[in-house]
């Protein structure tokens, strides 16, 4: 059978001397070729470029290797020289591998062990170790008799295979040699010293031994190659005949023989992928052998070029042939997968058809379903495999072509069924045809080889035959419902079956896919190394951009959803083409890929072998790109905060586009800060960048820019700067600055500036200094001349005596010569008016605002609403009671009689006069006003009529304060219910209020004009006025500052002990909580924070009250409450006085165990060292009797507790209720009852959680504030 002739799929092609030796890496995608001339030349197939030569060998080189993992490679040439080459370190390896005394042809490297094998004219084969000193041969095989022409290791056992002239093919086994030098390691092989005896393997080497002798071609063989699995040999010889052999343990023997080949065959091996033998020629062919059949599939042929050599890629289906003018590498056939992507319905999802094994299967990328639905036929021949693939939803119907026969396609009809399970073989209907598309429901195009259109219904019957637009249209593509893409040469023309005419055409260079967006109006082309977008308007086509690649362009697909953005695969790389025209890359590959379709970051797409993928993709940037060309600025500030677009390579898009003032917002150089603000017009950042800078070209270029805006303040700093007096002067004189004219005046006259003088004089009208400057300069002709024309008669005089009397008659003014004196200004001081506009979304300074925590102290003297309190402890002799003045308990407030412990006055307040203590507030000092990471920019637009802003607020917001801000105090207390279980609003009507208030101006207008009511907003600064106006937010006095000082004040009176002043305070800041509003997770923290503390003070205030109120005549209540006082988280200055409070009270009802629990944690908060000297005596008194004259309803180490309610402690494990607000503990019994701590908050009522950020996320839990939304 004769093989059919066949085009190369030609990857990559060069044109050089005669190529000798080929080698593919194994992983980069390089070549290697070696040239009769003697150099040899590293090529990138994949971008088509020369990587690197190497030219030291002298005459031909036949023979080069990559090695398998080292960045080596092996030549061998006519100069009998093997060389070792580091192509990283662009080099030869020194010495050389010596020995052969002819030619070299071959050489290789051993997959495993650092060992060349090499062939050569001097009828031997030998082994060298490249890895030890000397480099020295391990073994020369001899046996060949004529020129030994290959040789080559095998792929996994220690066999060699050699051919030679003598028309022998011979098969060495080298085990003997690799149990030599590699049997007891690497460490015993480099031990070896001394170098084998070369005379004793010219005569038979015992390490190697011949294993099979393979005869049978009649003349010289030229090559022969292992199979990479299977015990075979093939062998092309100079007989014309390439031969196939098997082996097995103990023979090898002749399978058959391949004839075709009309000369010399030159070299031949095995396909690594496929069943196949290729064998090239000097018959100037390649030819494909089907090694099962044993037949020729293919042949390829050059006109001029004899092939010499050929090699392969063991992982891709890659092929190269070295000839008499070059090399070129090619592939048998097309790799790409058939596919077709269906959109789906509205019950149901994307699918995904395409070819695996025989079988059309069925994959659903949201679902990720994976299905064989039916066997299709596939035909053992070249080019089988279908090329493309299309498919009609509503008739289950695929079409399927293929290059066989020249062009063919196969329809295929899906059974309802499919999908459960694959089917057997189902009929298909035939053709031959170029192309096949559908064209409606039940039509399909076709066009023929005799290049004419062909209507066919689904039973494969024509029923309609047209003429296309051109006569050399040799392609097909589907454009939608009764129309077609004909491409002809380098054109494509949208053709309407109907009208039978050419509706549009547009020039796109020998398209070979076509791919459509979801609208049907965009539609890209994609080409060998181009990308096309156009548009379909009005049945015409309109183009929209071109991109050109280097490499190969594999496949694309349009964004999802979008009609702006077009994703596609080169060889290495995931890039994106907009329809604007621009493109960048967003991901490398490791290997080529065919997309199918996006879903959200996601990328589905076949690899060669159809496998389906999933790769994860970043759109930020075409994204970014897409939402600043259409000037979505919303999307544009989105993605600036949430994203890291950065480097030069965006801010280079920016200004090459016209958004400098975009730009700004990633660059935090100064330098390049001050030239996109100048570029923009931004005066205010260039401004800040040009001090930070301070430099003299900075401050020249700011002034240009601010003269060019009317802007004479800043010129006139930016002169001043730069020191640009001449400028200067002029400025004063066009802004009518007369006062700082006559100082620049005066600068001259000291700098000694005799023009720069004369010109201030000229631009202030001073006549009388022109003058004398003139005088002064011994310009008398000049000085007289201005006397006399501005009628200084006294001046002329004196200046007439001294000029020459010949040149008085040329110093006469003219008759109708006029005064010289400066314009008089239009506009003084002030800049010069412009033209009122909108500022945009990015004009002024970018604000970056840092917040500081509240880290202040506070102090304070105790005051006497604390009081003191006595102590009787029992004497060292006998129980007898000591009496002693308290230093420090001696105010009025704690009921103190007149004991003390110690000798001396302490100093005391009013109160309690405790010295002053620093109080650190939890969580953060003074903040901020404004929070960070508000909205860049600001937009100053005056808004058009619409909603008013309140109503705005409160449509936006589900934030309570925001409500209250807004007036809607209904809406808001229906907030507080739900989200804080808050059912007393009584309380909260003067917080309503001033809230309310705090967000509205009033401005008076002119007389009888009704007052004008304006809304406050808390970010107006960083405010983007919307369609929707939800970007504004309301200022509200309730802020995280201010509950900060009022906290302070609550600290400082509740230290003076005006315990009812306090109470007010804290009860009051916690129930401003339920308006306050933050705008970061920074203040939402503290403000969790404020409301703990909160509930902490308000809840000992309300113990220590009632004790003083309610139970002053039951000492056991007393003493209870004062120790559940002590456990309530205070500061530590007011805990310290909780605890002496408690230990004094104890002492009194004598339970001394107690008073010594609250003197050891006394103690350990360091107290002064008054404080200190009394708690140890009390210690010292308790020590000694210990014992508790009373029973406490009180426990320190079960940890509780207190309802605010009954005044008890609840223990863990309790049953216990809590307040919807503030999570205040209660008794059960006392649910739905209004909370004693916060007075608004139902107890037992669970609430969403309140929200005090529109960027707060709501939890299910009353107890929880909710998380912030980064």
């Amino acid at each position: 059978m004769s093989a059919s002739n066949s085009e190369f799929l030609t990857k990559f092609e060069t044109k050089s001397n005669r190529v000798k030796g080929l080698s593919f890496h194994p992983r980069r995608p390089w070549i290697v070729a070696s040239l009769h001339n003697g150099v040899i030349q590293l090529w990138d197939y994949r971008m088509g470029t020369l990587l690197d030569r190497f030219e030291e060998h002298e005459g031909p080189v036949r023979g080069v290797n990559f090695h398998q993992t080292q960045p080596l490679l092996v030549s061998g040439g006519d100069d009998y020289k093997i060389k070792i080459w580091n192509y990283k370190l662009r080099r030869c390896l020194k010495p050389d591998l010596l020995g052969h005394l002819d030619y070299i042809r071959t050489v290789q490297f051993h997959h495993e062990y650092p060992w060349v094998v090499s062939s050569s004219d001097d009828q031997t084969v030998r082994i060298w170790d490249w890895q030890q000193s000397g480099r020295p041969c391990l073994v020369v095989l001899t046996g060949h008799n004529h020129y030994v022409m290959s040789v080559q290791f095998h792929p996994r056992e220690d066999l060699i295979v050699s051919a030679s002239l003598d028309q022998t093919v011979r098969v060495w086994d080298i085990s003997g040699l690799k149990k030599k030098y590699v049997g007891h390691g690497v460490d015993d092989m480099q031990g070896q010293t001394s170098v084998p005896k070369i005379g004793a393997d010219l005569f038979g080497s015992t390490d190697t031994t011949v294993k099979y002798l393979l005869e049978g071609h009649d003349r010289g063989v030229n090559w022969a190659s292992f199979h990479h699995t299977l015990p075979l040999i093939v062998s092309g010889a100079d007989d014309r005949q390439v031969k196939l052999w098997r082996m097995n343990d103990s023979k090898a023997w002749e399978v058959d023989t391949l004839r075709g080949h009309v000369n010399n065959v030159s070299c031949v091996l095995f396909h690594p992928k496929q069943e196949l033998i290729i064998s090239n020629s000097e018959d100037k062919s390649i030819r494909v052998w089907d090694m099962s059949k044993r037949t020729g599939v293919q042949t390829f042929r050059r006109e001029q070029d004899r092939f010499w050599i050929l090699a392969v890629h063991k992982d891709q289906g890659l092929l190269a042939a070295g000839h008499d003018s070059g090399m070129l590498v090619f592939k048998l056939d097309r790799e790409r997968p058939a596919f077709a992507m269906n959109e789906g319905g509205p019950n149901t999802g994307s699918q995904l058809l395409y070819v695996k094994e025989r079988y059309l299967r069925m994959f659903e990328p949201g679902s990720g379903r994976d299905i064989p639905l039916v066997s299709i036929r596939r035909s053992s021949g070249p080019n089988s495999a279908p090329r493309s693939m299309v498919y009609n939803e509503a008739e289950r119907s695929v079409l399927m072509c293929t290059d066989a026969e020249g062009g063919s396609y196969e329809l295929y009809q899906i059974p309802r069924d499919a999908s459960k399970g694959a089917q057997e073989s189902v009929d298909s209907k035939r053709g031959l045809g170029l192309a096949a598309v559908f064209v409606a429901r039940n039509r399909f195009a076709v066009l023929d080889k005799s290049r004419q259109i062909l209507i066919k219904n689904l039973s494969n019957e024509v029923t309609k035959k047209l003429s296309p637009p051109h006569a050399t249209t040799d392609m097909i593509f589907y454009a939608g419902t009764g129309m077609l893409l004909c491409k002809a040469e380098d054109k494509i023309t949208l053709f309407d079956l109907q009208q039978k005419r050419a509706m549009g055409e547009i020039t796109c260079p020998n398209v070979k896919y076509v791919v459509w967006a979801s609208d049907m109006k965009h539609v890209a082309f994609l080409s060998k190394h181009t990308v096309v977008l156009a548009r379909r308007d009005a049945q015409k086509l309109e183009h929209l951009a071109t991109v050109h690649e280097t490499i190969r362009v594999k496949s694309g697909v349009w964004e999802e959803g979008s009609t702006k953005a077009f994703i596609y695969t080169t060889l290495n790389h995931v890039k994106f083409c907009l329809t604007q025209g621009d493109s960048g890359i967003i991901r490398t590959l490791e290997a080529p890929v065919y997309l199918c379709k996006v879903m959200g970051n996601k990328l589905f797409c076949l690899d060669r072998e159809s496998n389906t993928l999933t790769l994860s993709i970043d759109k930020t940037e075409f994204l970014f790109k897409v939402a600043l060309l259409d000037r979505n600025y919303d999307e544009v500030l989105r993605i600036i905060k949430r994203s890291k677009l950065c480097g030069q390579a965006i801010i280079g898009y920016l200004q090459k586009k016209g958004f400098p003032e975009v730009a700004l917002q990633f660059v935090n150089d100064e330098k390049t800060r001050f030239n996109l603000a100048i570029e923009c017009g931004n005066i205010e950042v260039a401004l800040a960048s040009a001090s930070a800078l301070d430099d003299k070209d900075c401050w020249h270029k700011l002034g240009v820019e601010a003269l060019r805006q009317g802007n004479h303040q800043i010129v006139e700093m930016a002169y001043q700067k730069t020191k640009d007096f001449e400028r200067l002067s002029f400025l004063y004189l066009i802004t009518g600055n007369t006062e700082k004219l006559n100082k620049m005046l005066r600068i001259a006259e000291m700098r000694g500036d005799v023009m720069g003088r004369f010109h201030n004089a000229l631009y202030l009208g001073d006549v009388n200094e022109r003058i004398k400057i003139l005088k002064d300069q011994q310009q008398l002709a000049l000085a007289y001349l201005t006397a006399v024309t501005h009628g200084v008669t006294d001046a002329a005089a004196e200046i007439e005596a001294l000029i020459p009397e010949e040149l008085l008659p040329s110093c006469k003014p003219k008759a109708d010569a006029s005064l010289l004196f400066p314009p008089t200004p239009i506009f003084r001081e002030n800049n010069w008016p412009l033209l009122r506009v909108s500022k945009g979304y990015f004009d002024g300074p970018v604000e970056k605002v840092s917040e500081s925590k509240l880290n202040e102290e506070l102090d304070g003297d105790i005051g006497g609403g604390w009081g003191g309190d006595d102590l009787d402890l029992p004497g060292e002799g006998g129980g007898d009671v000591v009496q002693e003045e308290d230093a420090d308990m001696g105010g009025e407030g704690w009921g103190g009689d007149g004991v003390d412990l110690e000798d001396g006055t302490g100093e005391t307040g009013d109160g309690w006069g405790i010295d002053e203590l620093d109080l650190d507030l939890p969580g953060g000092g003074a903040a901020t006003g404004k929070s960070p990471g508000g909205n860049v920019g600001g937009f100053f637009a005056p808004p058009t009529m619409g909603t008013p802003a309140a109503l705005r607020w409160q449509q936006a917001s589900n934030v309570p304060g925001e409500h209250v801000a807004a007036g809607s105090f209904q809406s808001a207390m229906e907030l507080m219910n739900r989200q804080a279980g808050v059912v007393n609003f009584e309380p909260m009507k003067p917080i309503f209020t001033s809230v309310y208030l705090g967000a509205q101006s009033f401005l008076s207008g002119s007389p009888g004009a009704a007052i004008m009511e304006c809304a406050m907003h808390r970010n107006n600064e960083n405010y983007f006025w919307s369609a929707r106006g939800t970007d504004g937010m309301p200022a509200v006095c309730a802020t995280v500052p201010t509950l900060t000082d009022r906290i302070k004040s609550g600290y400082k009176a509740f230290t003076e002990g005006k315990l009812p002043e306090a109470l007010q305070i804290f009860v009051y800041s916690l129930q401003s909580v339920l308006v306050a509003c933050v705008d970061s997770k920074q203040e939402l923290d503290e403000l969790r924070e404020q409301m703990g503390i909160c509930k902490e003070y308000i809840t000992a205030i309300i113990l220590e009250t009632t004790r003083r109120e309610q139970f002053k005549e039951d000492p056991t209540r007393n003493v209870e409450l004062a120790a559940y006082l002590t456990h309530c988280n205070l500061q530590p200055l007011h805990l310290l006085i909780s605890l002496r409070s408690a230990m004094s009270s104890s002492v009194k009802i004598k339970n001394y165990n107690t008073a010594g629990s609250f003197c050891r944690r006394l103690l350990e908060l360091n107290p002064k060292a008054e404080h200190k000297e009394q708690a140890l005596k009390v210690l010292k008194v308790c020590e000694a009797n210990r014992s508790n004259e009373v029973e406490l309803q009180y426990d320190e180490r079960n940890p509780f507790v207190v309802c605010t309610k009954s005044f008890v402690p609840i223990y863990r494990g309790k049953p216990i209720t809590r307040c919807g607000f503030c999570s205040a503990p209660f008794d059960p019994a006392f649910k739905g009852q209004v909370c004693a701590v916060c007075q608004v908050g139902e107890i037992g009522l669970k609430g969403t959680g309140l929200i005090n950020s529109r960027h707060q996320r709501n939890k299910q839990s009353s107890n929880d504030m909710g998380d912030f939304d980064d």
